[in-house]
């Protein structure tokens, strides 16, 4: 379509709308179609307020239970479109079948509305049944008033030509459509496979999380080549873009490829994996998710740390479950030198084995270490089975020492400083005031 038949096309349009507004008749119709709009509107709020679907439809089939739910929530337009098909009949047994015209649009936009609000109902996205819903409605929309070849004719007069590929507003519609399409049932079927996977007892959570990534990611790149095949786009016609993509991976995205490629790796070693208790830096807590570009850490007081997967690759990190969960919980403490350190070493022994989860396979160790200024200096060492709650364990066997060390009078040492003046007097007078 160039430009001469495009003006013809606006004129002859011009020319039907003007003949159709001059026309009795369409005041007629445009009235009943006001009134129609009101009155549904007005049923809607009676039909909210005065029936309870959710108890209505208790005993009813699965799918006419989802039907009467979406057609309750488009009630206004279910009505407005029943009204006008009853105005519709009466002008058309009653007049020429052109004189209602309009009300045969409007009620064939109303019926498409109801079955695009019934098949989208069936998406969970708000933005993406928003999406559907409008573009279907205007298709549909052009479809009625015989408009929808002369459209597609029109956005496929206008092209852009890359190459050995043309690009026109109705390719990027189609492929845009097609895709949204090959995406959704991505998603679908990725979740199926994540299910199915995750429910899998053989499998470690490493390598389920990249199993998961290599179907989501697979099935990814089959829906963008089936998209794009079925609008005529020959794929090698975008090697142009190849060049320039590698560019943008080169300079801006340096950053997001390694976090993904370190994420391969991450799942592939099992060196890390959901569940573990790690510590990276300051920050210790368990991995609870593993996603392409980071991990999540759920620290033990709410907060999730997103560590980037490169961190993990090229930075020092205590894994406290990695082959074995068995932790070695350590607490150093000091007596003075009027302690037995026998007895010191032999009451701590005791005091960590009588906690419940000291394990009863591995005694309790206690050793002095050094004679520090102070006093004595003794460590304790004993295992627990799993490093959750390790400070909790460490305050517990402490306090217990504590009670122990007061039972049998051993003190714990503090500093203390004495100040000795020898010979002479104090360099600042000092005077001493006797109360009356």
């Amino acid at each position: 379509m160039d430009l001469k038949d495009f003006m013809e096309f606006v004129q002859t349009t011009a020319r039907s709308v003007g003949a159709e507004i001059s026309s009795p008749w369409f005041y007629l119709q445009f009235g009943l179609i006001l009134a129609a709009a009101g009155l549904a509107y007005a049923a809607e709020a009676g039909i909210r307020n005065r029936v309870d679907m959710t108890s209505l439809a208790m005993g009813w089939p699965l799918p006419l239970r989802h039907f009467s739910r979406v057609m309750m929530s488009s009630a206004s337009t279910a009505v407005f479109t029943l009204l006008v098909i009853i105005s519709r009949v009466v002008m058309y047994h009653a007049t020429w079948p052109s004189r209602s015209y309009l009300l045969m649009v409007a009620a064939k936009m109303g019926l498409a509305w109801l079955v695009i609000r019934l098949v989208t109902s069936v998406l969970r996205n708000a933005f993406i049944v928003k999406l559907v819903s409008i573009t279907a409605w205007f298709v549909a929309a052009l479809s009625i008033i015989g408009q929808l070849d002369s459209t597609v004719d029109l956005l496929d007069s206008f092209a852009i030509v890359l190459g050995g590929l043309r690009l026109t507003p109705l390719l990027v519609i189609k492929a845009g459509a097609l895709l949204l399409i090959a995406l959704w049932a991505t998603n679908i079927a990725s979740n199926f496979a994540e299910s199915r996977i995750n429910s899998t007892t053989d499998l470690t959570p490493s390598v389920q999380v990249l199993l998961v990534k290599i179907i989501r990611i697979g099935l990814l790149a089959v829906a963008i080549v089936i998209a794009l095949g079925a609008v005529g786009i020959d794929l090698s016609a975008l090697a142009v873009f190849s060049g320039a993509v590698g560019v943008g991976i080169g300079i801006g995205l340096q950053k997001i490829v390694a976090n993904f490629i370190s994420g391969i790796i991450l799942l592939a070693d099992k060196s890390v994996k959901p569940g573990d208790l790690v510590t990276i830096g300051d920050n210790t807590g368990r991995i609870s998710a593993m996603k392409t570009r980071y991990i999540s850490v759920a620290a033990g007081d709410g907060r999730e740390f997103l560590v980037p997967n490169e961190d993990l690759v090229t930075q020092k990190v205590v894994n406290w479950t990695y082959t074995d969960k068995n932790t070695l919980v350590k607490i150093a403490f000091g007596t003075n030198y009027d302690a037995d350190p026998r007895l010191v070493t032999k009451l701590a022994a005791e005091t960590a084995a009588a906690h419940p989860r000291a394990q009863k396979g591995k005694p309790p160790n206690s050793i002095l270490t050094e004679f520090a200024e102070a006093g004595m200096k003794f460590s304790l060492t004993f295992w627990i089975a799993d490093p959750d709650g390790m400070d909790n364990v460490k305050s517990d066997v402490m306090l217990a020492l504590w009670e122990a060390f007061k039972r049998e009078g051993i003190r714990v040492p503090y500093p203390v400083r004495e100040i000795r003046v020898r010979g002479g007097a104090l360099p600042v007078e000092t005077t001493v005031e006797v109360p009356n």
